[in-house]
């Protein structure tokens, strides 16, 4: 437990036996293609890739390399969302790897005294931590569709563990932005801030411990943290929250215990599937509203000539169909085992026709718009209170897989917003989720049912949008992004760049980005705001406010002649990572 979980060093020549995988914002070529956001974990499923394995082992390897690189974003602590496109049947399947709350929260879980907590306060604690859902999303997905053990697919990453990774600019700025609360857990500084400062951009960062942590998942299987030692280090840490009693911090402990991570299942439950043009577009249904929300916006755009239309009415017609899927995400959709989520209607052709009608070329609609009930769809109509968006944190990360036999994988992780509840699991190198706090702490809106409150073995909504197309049975692209709610959005867009626009996946991946989720203003990044068709747009109606960047997307995409492609960010996050196990032009 005191063993020295990560050492902060300068890697001098000699001690340098190869260089760092290098980042590159596109890859063509053939054997399969991996984009995640770290030059690192796109080398470990690449790695798996060449040594035999599928689209399934690569993206656990790529996932458990991204949680050692990527720590603040994803790792065992947290859960995440899995889609498959197996080519032998040509049929899409999703795993939720969601976290749950404890079979003993109610709606009062973020509550004090009768009234909710400060959102900082309800995130640096074990109220937040909801049970992890990681370890069991990549045993599952490698026992229904993988080709090699758990065991094996986590070489990559305990070797980087071990050996540790190159710190960035990203990973720096990340670890100042957490610097304050970090410093209030003497495990979490031990790890993230060596000898009590900010790694230094170019040092070496290892976390023998959470190598140590994969080996024993590798040997034991998920049972280990699910039944046994891990699981019950994880109810210690939050039920405990090890914080520094000289910091002054509260850190509420939390409800989770070993019944509950015992009673930790993955649900496999059928996509999401909407017609959009030629493409039949796959997702993920709740507990995420990624599926759902991205699908409702489609179908609102699909009788609009997209590829025809100028920028302006492009970006305006694009900004009013995600306003517009935001109203009845909001009201809608939760986790389905506690509320009635009417996805098929929110996905219906009907309902869709009945809402495209409310937008205008001339003019912006006005928000916060009311909701309208997809089970009874009437053109035009929207009805009751307008619901207003819980916050979702800006973090999560995203990895897109494709192998040699075709076989595509879309896989978002998350421990919640960056450096998750900011506790560490002493001894086993891993952040905890705050994922809870994804849940409404009161009603949204007055009046109105929430699907999003607390609730007893619950999943809180999400926003997770892990995206396949298909095309006559066949796939197309995959795609998908961290960003909070921002997630769906950009998922939109890059969709309707790539198939509407005529943009490389590349180029959909770069383009600005605005994002309009039901509310008064749109958030827009400064190359958006750069854009000639700004004023037409704000002269229409649309109000946008900055924000530096929206997402980090990566994808694949199949070429008419069997070659992959794999594309990331060029700029955003620090750049993503595209690679191909064969690379030809």
């Amino acid at each position: 437990m005191l063993a020295t979980a990560l050492v902060c060093a300068t890697v001098g020549p000699a001690q340098a036996s190869a260089p760092p995988p290098q980042k590159a914002a596109e890859a063509v070529g053939r054997g399969g293609a991996v984009a995640s956001v770290d030059a690192d974990a796109t080398a470990a499923g690449i790695e798996v890739l060449r040594g035999g394995g599928n689209a399934v082992d690569a993206a656990v390897a790529t996932a458990a390399a991204l949680g050692v690189t990527e720590p603040y974003s994803a790792g065992i602590g947290g859960g995440g969302y899995f889609v498959y496109y197996d080519a032998a049947t040509g049929r899409v399947s999703t795993l939720d790897g969601r976290e749950t709350a404890s079979r003993t929260a109610d709606e009062s879980l973020f509550l004090e005294d009768g009234r909710p907590l400060a959102f900082a306060d309800a995130v640096t604690s074990g109220l937040a931590v909801g049970v992890p859902g990681t370890s069991a999303t990549w045993e599952k997905a490698l026992q229904l569709w993988g080709s090699r053990p758990l065991g094996e697919v986590l070489k990559p990453a305990e070797r980087i563990a071990d050996e540790g990774f190159t710190v960035d600019r990203t990973f720096q700025d990340q670890t100042a932005g957490n610097e304050a609360r970090f410093r209030d857990f003497p495990e979490t500084s031990r790890l993230f801030l060596p000898g009590g400062r900010l790694p230094e951009v170019g040092s070496t960062l290892r976390n023998p411990d959470l190598a140590a942590t994969y080996r024993q998942l590798g040997r034991e299987g998920t049972k280990a943290l699910y039944q046994g030692p891990i699981g019950a280090d994880i109810v210690r840490t939050l039920q405990q929250p090890p914080v520094d009693p000289a910091s002054g911090r509260v850190a509420r402990p939390g409800r989770v215990d070993a019944a509950d991570l015992a009673a930790y299942r993955v649900a496999r439950q059928q996509p999401t599937h909407v017609a959009y043009r030629d493409y039949d577009v796959y997702g993920i249904a709740p507990s995420s509203s990624g599926g759902t929300t991205t699908g409702e916006a489609l179908g609102i755009l699909e009788d609009t000539d997209l590829a025809g239309a100028d920028a302006t009415q492009y970006y305006h017609h694009y900004l009013e169909a995600s306003r517009i899927a935001f109203a009845d995400r909001n009201r809608w959709v939760g986790d389905p085992r506690f509320s009635d989520v009417p996805t098929g209607q929110l996905l219906s052709p009907r309902f869709a026709a009945a809402r495209a009608c409310l937008i205008s070329p001339d003019r912006a609609l006005t928000s916060p718009l009311a909701p309208a009930d997809p089970r009874r769809p009437a053109d035009c109509a929207s009805e009751g209170p307008a619901g207003t968006e819980t916050y979702e944190g800006p973090s999560t990360t995203h990895l897109t897989v494709a192998d040699k036999w075709g076989n595509v994988v879309a896989y978002t992780l998350t421990i919640e917003q960056t450096g998750g509840s900011g506790i560490t699991v002493p001894g086993r190198g891993f952040l905890l989720n705050n994922e809870l706090t994804d849940f409404s702490f009161t009603p949204n809106t007055p009046g109105v049912p929430d699907p999003n409150l607390p609730g007893p073995g619950k999943r809180p909504r999400s926003s997770i949008a892990p995206t396949v197309v298909l095309r006559d049975g066949e796939p197309v692209l995959a795609a998908g992004s961290p960003g909070g709610a921002t997630i769906i959005t950009t998922v939109l867009q890059v969709l309707l760049g790539r198939l509407d626009r005529g943009l490389t996946l590349e180029q959909a991946i770069a383009a600005p980005r605005a994002s309009q989720r039901n509310g008064a203003t749109t958030q827009a990044e400064p190359a958006f705001l750069a854009l000639p068709e700004r004023a037409r747009l704000e002269a229409l109606g649309q109000v946008f406010a900055a924000t530096p960047e929206i997402g980090a997307a990566t994808g694949v995409e199949r070429l008419p002649d069997g070659r992959w492609v794999a594309a990331a960010e060029p700029v955003r996050r620090g750049g993503g990572a595209a690679a191909v196990v064969r690379p030809s032009r």
